[in-house]
């Protein structure tokens, strides 16, 4: 049976000679079995909604997908805002894609992908996610545009220092209808922005350019959603140089100051986050701190120097506790290759 790996799932899939598709996980003690002709019909939210929404794009672009046994593994905190939905999507896309033949190139597998999350699941989500999981490249960052998909490999050096992620264990109920409600926020304010400037979206303003027009958005909340986004797109950019000038004191300093326009600006990170960000920025050997995924509950992402880790996580971990009466997870983070086929695992 082949075997595909991304971004820490599993996927050990084959062809059963049955009309059903049967889906079973090592982290779940429930999956599924369906008729090939009822996959459309969704699981009322379970984790198996990812997978078939898969096949679904698959169908739709013309592609005859047999029955399967699917069995999934992996070692990505469920509902922790850590794309354990994309990487369910972009292993799924690729044995389909590798077990029948479809010639398929990793970007088409990625803008299938997140066709998938959007038309059946209904989360009107970016390509940023399906886009880092497909795509990664060991010990590199992606610098992404993600509306022509144009994108850059750019080296992650951090000599001395490591990603440190912090699970918050806040259950993120709100995350997606309030991405949804984000990104129609986003929409009002370019069709505000649009009466003075030729643009189709948020990223095709500079942050001057927006301080100039700004007044044009008469909400203030609606504003305040667009200085979030175009705010971060310079800091994407300042991030980028200070990676290629080695400079990981200014690269914490841009994630800070992400946070803190998530946090007021954007209006996405809640009690948690905001606890766990700032304990770990009062923390001895760390550069940055800000919350990583989509927000309300999930998880943190620092950078904390490699010999002041444990240290790290003996003073977030109880202080954290203390504010919010919940337990704080941690997970060492290293940048590696994308989503690939394997010839052997050991779960």
């Amino acid at each position: 049976m082949p075997c595909a790996i991304t971004y820490g799932t599993y996927l050990i899939v084959g062809k059963n000679n049955r009309d059903v598709f049967r889906m079973s996980s090592a982290n779940f003690d429930y999956g599924v079995e369906i008729n090939v002709g009822d996959f459309q019909n969704k699981t009322d939210g379970k984790w198996m909604d990812y997978p078939l929404g898969v096949v679904d794009q698959f169908v739709k672009a013309g592609h005859k997908i047999e029955g399967l046994d699917m069995h999934f593994a992996g070692n990505i905190p469920n509902s922790a805002g850590l794309s354990s939905s994309a990487s369910i999507e972009m292993v799924t896309a690729l044995a389909l894609n590798d077990l029948f033949g479809c010639k398929m190139d990793m970007i088409d597998l990625v803008k299938l992908s997140q066709r998938a999350e959007n038309e059946y699941i209904g989360v009107n989500c970016g390509i940023m996610d399906q886009f880092a999981v497909g795509m990664g490249e060991k010990d590199h960052a992606v610098l992404l545009d993600c509306k022509t998909l144009e994108y850059r490999l750019i080296p992650l050096k951090l000599d001395g220092y490591r990603l440190v992620i912090a699970n918050t264990n806040k259950k993120r109920g709100l995350a997606d209808s309030k991405y949804n409600e984000r990104v129609e926020e986003c929409t009002k304010a370019v069709h505000f922005l649009k009466k003075e400037r030729d643009i189709q979206s948020l990223g095709d303003m500079t942050y001057q350019q927006f301080v100039d027009t700004k007044h044009f958005i008469p909400d203030i909340t609606i504003r305040k959603r667009a200085k979030h986004v175009v705010s971060e797109n310079q800091r994407v950019m300042d991030a980028v140089t200070a990676l290629e000038k080695g400079n990981l004191r200014l690269f914490g300093k841009l994630m800070n100051a992400s946070h803190y326009s998530l946090r007021y600006d954007y209006e996405v990170t809640g009690h948690e986050l905001d606890a766990i960000v700032d304990i770990a920025r009062s923390v001895e050997g760390v550069l940055g701190a800000r919350m990583t995924g989509a927000g309300f509950g999930g998880c943190s992402i620092s950078l904390v120097a490699d010999d002041l880790v444990d240290h790290f996580i003996s003073e977030v971990g109880p202080k954290y506790e203390k504010l919010t009466g919940l337990s704080a997870e941690f997970y060492m983070s290293e940048p590696g290759d994308g989503t690939r086929k394997i010839d052997y695992i050991n779960l």
